[in-house]
């Protein structure tokens, strides 16, 4: 696994493991750490290996505290607004070409932009002593890197509400109940639910899950019947792959499918 300006990246098994590498500073990112998450989603964008991400926080405190303010990392003003990430915290959030699921494994509080980084990824797993929270109003900002737009897409809106005009922190059952992440389970337990979720990943076609995470991703604003018609290139893919024939074998010959991605 190699290092650069705070990220840790590894690939192994088809899985793209993604850390934020800075707990002396609760994984805060700094704008060094913000372009290597970009070079990142790029780097896995260009390698049809990798058929999952996992993105976690290095330690045991925190997955991500949001900017690191006291290193430059992020704007309090109105150029904050004026000139965005175009993608959003960690250029993940409001990502549309990262086609690969992201399971987040919430390893500990994840405030402000970390909650941002939550709520891009596809799936979630916290220990449950996480925390939580859209903190920027209590600060006089606000969650502009897609925390507004995303959660409000996400959640029924009162939940949203509740998470963005409050301001308040809550804990990983809450998260559960509302809907930001999947699951919460003890500290020791956490690496077993990431490896489960995995599972249940590899146990589909990698280019069936790319071409449902395209559709959700790309259509989400089109009315459903033109949604449903829209030829993106990953359904064209899947549905003439020699993964669509090997999936009906496996079922008829009552065996696992051996995916190969093509």
């Amino acid at each position: 696994m190699s290092t650069t300006n705070g990220i840790r990246y590894e690939v192994r098994d088809h899985v793209a493991w993604v850390a934020i590498d800075r707990p002396e500073r609760m994984n805060a990112l700094d704008p060094a750490a913000q372009d290597e998450l970009l070079r990142t989603w790029g780097r896995i964008e260009g390698d049809r290996d990798v058929r999952a991400v996992v993105l976690t926080g290095a330690g045991d405190r925190a997955f991500c505290a949001g900017d690191d303010l006291k290193a430059g990392g992020g704007k309090i003003d109105l150029d904050y607004w004026l000139d965005p990430r175009p993608d959003g915290f960690g250029h993940l959030p409001l990502r549309e070409t990262l086609d690969v699921p992201v399971l987040g494994r919430i390893n500990g509080v994840a405030l402000g932009g970390g909650l941002e980084l939550v709520v891009g990824c596809d799936l979630a797993v916290a220990v449950d002593s996480a925390q939580f929270g859209f903190v920027e109003p209590r600060l006089g900002r606000l969650p502009l890197d897609g925390g507004i737009v995303t959660l409000t897409r996400q959640l029924p809106m009162k939940f949203a509400m509740e998470i963005l005009l409050t301001g308040r922190r809550f804990g990983a059952d809450d998260a559960v109940r509302m809907g930001v992440i999947n699951e919460a389970v003890p500290a020791a337990d956490l690496d077993a639910a990431v490896d489960r979720w995995l599972e249940w990943l590899r146990a589909c076609a990698p280019l069936s899950l790319r071409a449902i995470k395209q559709i959700v991703k790309r259509t989400e604003d089109l009315p459903r019947r033109e949604a449903r018609a829209t030829r993106l290139p990953a359904l064209v893919e899947v549905l003439t792959s020699d993964d669509v024939t090997e999936g009906t074998n496996a079922f008829k010959e009552k065996r696992a499918p051996e995916w190969q991605g093509r």
